[in-house]
């Protein structure tokens, strides 16, 4: 193994992180995937935290002389610097994540004015990733935009997975679930997308505003009554009778659409791997669509690196064990007196998996978003040492507690082990590095 990474595990640790990262933007992953300029104009729409960096590679990619415009919406600050000499053709706007704004409601509305009256000589090309079902948010009728905010934000403190919170988004839209394919009859549509979900289905991605719905009406209610989430009484009344049903597959409006999958979680983990198989070390994918409350996950993957590092494993020391998906967080009640908690999936991963290791000797772990930023703070993720339990003892600040408050940030800030990156401009979701050495 080369010797600096052995010296620093976490240098080691942020290497296989960006590049995971770097095998995931747009620019290198574009070129093979886009259509020929057809006769008519080109519309490229779309939505995600990977927005504008999709948009400037379509930019760069496609003919100058060629026909290209479009309206793309991105999170705010998510917007990459435009390289010099780059022109501008697609307007790249900017919208609240993960909670919806009105930002993205007027981007919403310009984008289906935008495909209005096309014709069969003309392109869509819709760009999606990751974020889009927020940042594209059009509610269905008798709901507000207040009401979306309301819900989603109880989505997102649920423990629902993504699959269902965009089970209920898609229902409850004028642009998801294939409404905006829908919208684009008779054009060409041509969809390239990141994943960011488990499994890479594309008609959960961004809500699969472009693809067509297998889920009900029956099935959103199913999990609004789950989770204990109300909608307006007209909008249930909507659902229960059927009439917010999506576009299903098979629908004549949607023949012929193209969807592409230009990078995904797997190729990530597996671009990490190769580059830890480098440098000499072992590497070991456990799977890219690992879904659950992130600090459980958290424990599974520390009873691998403890039962790797005691030599009871199939899996030989030394050597990096990794993982990818979407896990979740269920919010805590906060108790009276206390603060909100602050922190995203991968911290409270990282919290769960120190508390289980309890200071193992030669296990390090770093866990990240590689959007670059865990749920609402300016971190990725997190680091965990052998020694992190005993430096915040000495700071006073104890796991538990931390967990009790969904309050990781709180935990790995004093310790200065929050790994910050700001914005990456892709988006495959999870990252997890597990080193035993």
């Amino acid at each position: 193994m080369n010797q600096q990474y052995l010296d620093n595990p976490r240098v080691f640790l942020r290497h296989l992180f960006d590049t995971a990262v770097q095998r995931a933007l747009p620019l290198h992953n574009t070129a093979a995937h886009l259509p020929p300029p057809p006769k008519g104009k080109t519309v490229v729409i779309g939505a995600g935290k990977a927005g504008g960096a999709m948009a400037q590679a379509v930019e760069a990619l496609w003919p100058a002389e060629a026909s290209l415009s479009g309206l793309v919406v991105t999170r705010y600050h998510h917007t990459p610097p435009r390289p010099e000499g780059l022109a501008e053709r697609i307007e790249v706007v900017e919208a609240s994540h993960p909670v919806p704004d009105a930002a993205g409601l007027a981007a919403a509305q310009r984008i289906l004015e935008m495909v209005d009256g096309m014709t069969k000589d003309d392109l869509v090309l819709c760009l999606i990733s990751g974020g889009g079902s927020s940042l594209l948010t059009l509610p269905c009728e008798g709901l507000t935009l207040e009401d979306k905010q309301r819900i989603n934000r109880q989505l997102l403190e649920s423990g629902a997975n993504i699959l269902e919170m965009n089970t209920v988004r898609k229902h409850l839209s004028r642009i998801k679930g294939g409404r905006l394919a829908a919208a684009c009859a008779p054009a060409q549509v041509v969809t390239l997308t990141i994943s960011d979900v488990p499994g890479d289905d594309v008609s959960v991605i961004a809500s699969g505003p472009t693809v067509a719905d297998a889920s009900t009406c029956a099935e959103a209610l199913d999990i609004l009554r789950r989770y204990t989430i109300d909608v307006p009484p007209a909008v249930r009344a909507q659902l229960e009778s059927g009439a917010l049903e999506t576009p299903k597959p098979g629908e004549v409006g949607l023949a012929g659409h193209q969807t592409h999958l230009i990078a995904t979680p797997q190729q990530s983990l597996e671009a990490a791997a190769d580059a830890a198989r480098a440098m000499g070390l072992k590497a070991y994918i456990l799977s890219d669509e690992i879904e659950g409350e992130s600090r459980e996950v958290g424990k599974v993957h520390a009873a691998l690196a403890r039962s790797t590092a005691q030599g009871r494993s199939s899996f030989e020391k030394p050597c990096v064990i990794l993982s990818g998906g979407e896990t979740t967080v269920t919010v805590r009640p906060r108790a009276e007196g206390h603060a909100k908690g602050r922190g995203g999936r991968a911290g409270e991963f990282c919290l769960g998996l120190a508390h289980a290791l309890g200071g193992q000797p030669g296990v390090w772990a770093l866990a990240a978003d590689t959007d670059g930023i865990d749920g609402v703070e300016d971190n990725a993720g997190a680091l965990v040492a052998p020694d992190t339990l005993v430096r915040a003892l000495a700071l006073g600040l104890t796991v538990s507690d931390h967990l009790a408050r969904n309050d990781a940030y709180g935990y790995f800030e004093p310790l200065g082990d929050l790994v910050v990156t700001g914005p990456t401009h892709t988006n495959v979701n999870d990252f997890r590095a597990v080193l035993v050495l």
